[in-house]
């Protein structure tokens, strides 16, 4: 079942996520229905895993605002989870 949140976009992390050719669509998508879940061992801020429509699986690094609102930090593609 897939989570309903509203998204913070700043300008830079968009920018961030185009370069790596990511869109928000695709970070929303992952933290909406998550494949995993955890903290972040940098920031310990929670991360969300899953994979996107073009198949890359990638991790997102957030900020929950309050329940349902959250501030993306940052994306990009990580290696697969071993199933």
């Amino acid at each position: 079942m897939a989570n309903y949140f509203e998204f913070i976009w700043a300008p830079s992390v968009v920018a961030k996520l185009a370069a790596r050719d990511l869109s928000t669509d695709d970070v929303e998508s992952v933290v909406s229905a998550p494949f995993n879940e955890g903290e972040s061992n940098s920031s310990g801020l929670p991360v969300a895993f899953g994979w996107i429509a073009d198949g890359r699986y990638i991790i997102v690094v957030y900020e929950e605002i309050d329940f349902m609102t959250v501030q993306v930090i940052t994306a990009y593609e990580v290696q697969e989870p071993r199933l």
